[in-house]
């Protein structure tokens, strides 16, 4: 990760940094300190309107608890308060009890809202976002507990869901870590043995567990993961991207391209290639991280500093305004700044802060809206628009905490 000091960063930098600040600590960790779990069971709540509206019914995932886990340990990192360790103990709790599994290991996918198991597969991009929670509340805490999980559920995945032969990793499991016929991650996604979502998650969790923990075993296997991303997903047709789905052999399986995937894919390659220190692999992922920042740049960003959902070789198809893809847009492209400092990055990210500030913040009730319309108008609430809420299984603190994290991690004060 690349930082700017004070004396060479221009004025527009400075006050990002101070409207980062201001939005993490302000608006987004106090909203689910309050409001992410039940203050008589401890345990998550279910789903969470804008107009912050409870729908308690609804399985509670080990996704948004490892999630909220990693936000307030990243967050203590950078913005010291004892009130933010507080929350990432009841993720923790949760990890250790509910979803733990303790006759096969690893994490279950959710639980019902009594408490009992849900569903119990092993989904690889969960077990994933464990890791990634469990190695940051280590590098928070020093807690040794939480680095042997981490550890435990590295040499898990290695063990079950690496493909040796191949190359990647299995998108799922089942509780005992055999095959399954249904393997997508939901219902928006293909039924594929492998997809970049997936790997790109298992990439940030061994990065960060390889800061923690710089094992031989894991270096090898973030190393072998990274180069399989440059070799086997990415493509330059029709112009720099990642590919979405795969089968085994890695034929690709559909043509969509993700502009959120790929800025996001584009400085989290990145931060793989400095935790690994392989000067060869740096050179090469910053060409092709560069690539991709440049390609989202020209095809997925609106007029008014927005990047839309997705599109094909033909344009834009989903024109929506996802929370999540604007948050990673701040932090890829003023990465690519820092690599290049080429002015139209740092424009970029300016633009989409602004955007993110205007627009998908919810100055009303809290937190970010999470799914607009292309002329920023929120999309009606839950369970009228079913992705639409402030709290639920994939709406959660992670990719707008760690946008503000990022400015405040890369511009020190």
């Amino acid at each position: 990760m690349s930082t700017l000091p004070t004396a060479e960063r221009p004025a527009s930098l400075s006050a990002l940094r101070a409207r980062a600040a201001r939005e993490l600590t302000g608006n987004i960790l106090p909203f689910w300190a309050r409001h992410a779990f039940d203050p008589a069971t401890g345990r998550l709540i279910g789903r969470l309107t804008h107009d912050l509206r409870l729908y308690d019914d609804a399985p509670r995932h080990v996704v948004l608890c490892s999630r909220i886990l990693w936000t307030f340990a990243a967050a203590h990192q950078v913005a010291s308060d004892d009130a933010w360790l507080v929350a990432g103990r009841r993720a923790l709790a949760l990890l250790d009890t509910g979803f733990d599994d303790p006759v096969h290991g690893g994490v279950f996918w959710s639980l019902a809202p009594d408490g009992t198991v849900a569903s119990d597969r092993k989904q690889v991009y969960a077990q994933a976002f464990t890791i990634y929670g469990l190695a940051e509340w280590f590098s928070a805490t020093g807690d040794p507990a939480a680095l042997a999980r981490a550890q435990d559920l590295f040499r898990r995945l290695e063990t079950h869901a690496r493909d040796r032969r191949l190359g990647g990793y299995i998108e799922a499991l089942s509780r005992d870590w055999g095959a399954l016929d249904d393997m997508r991650l939901s219902d928006k996604d293909l039924n594929s043995p492998k997809s970049m979502n997936t790997l790109l998650h298992v990439l940030e969790a061994y990065t960060k567990l390889l800061r923690v923990w710089p094992d031989p075993e894991l270096r090898s296997a973030l190393h072998a993961l990274v180069t399989d991303l440059l070799d086997k997903v990415y493509t330059e047709t029709p112009f720099p991207r990642f590919a979405l789905f795969f089968d085994l052999e890695w034929r690709s399986l559909n043509d969509i391209i993700s502009y959120g995937h790929d800025i996001e894919t584009s400085w989290l390659l990145c931060e793989a290639a400095d935790a690994l220190g392989d000067p060869a692999l740096s050179a090469r992922v910053r060409d092709i991280a560069l690539k991709m920042a440049r390609a989202v740049l020209a095809h997925g960003v609106d007029t008014d500093g927005s990047l839309f959902y997705d599109g094909t070789a033909a344009g834009v198809r989903n024109d929506e305004k996802h929370w999540w893809v604007q948050a990673e847009a701040v932090v890829g492209f003023l990465n690519a700044w820092q690599l290049t400092r080429e002015q139209p990055f740092l424009d970029a990210a300016l633009r989409t802060w602004t955007y993110i500030e205007q627009k998908v913040v919810d100055a009303r009730h809290g937190e970010w809206f999470a799914v607009l319309t292309r002329d920023g108008t929120p999309r009606p609430d839950y369970p009228e628009f079913a992705d639409s809420c402030k709290i639920g299984p994939w709406k959660c603190p992670y990719h707008n905490a760690r946008s503000a994290i990022e400015v405040l991690r890369r511009l020190p004060a």
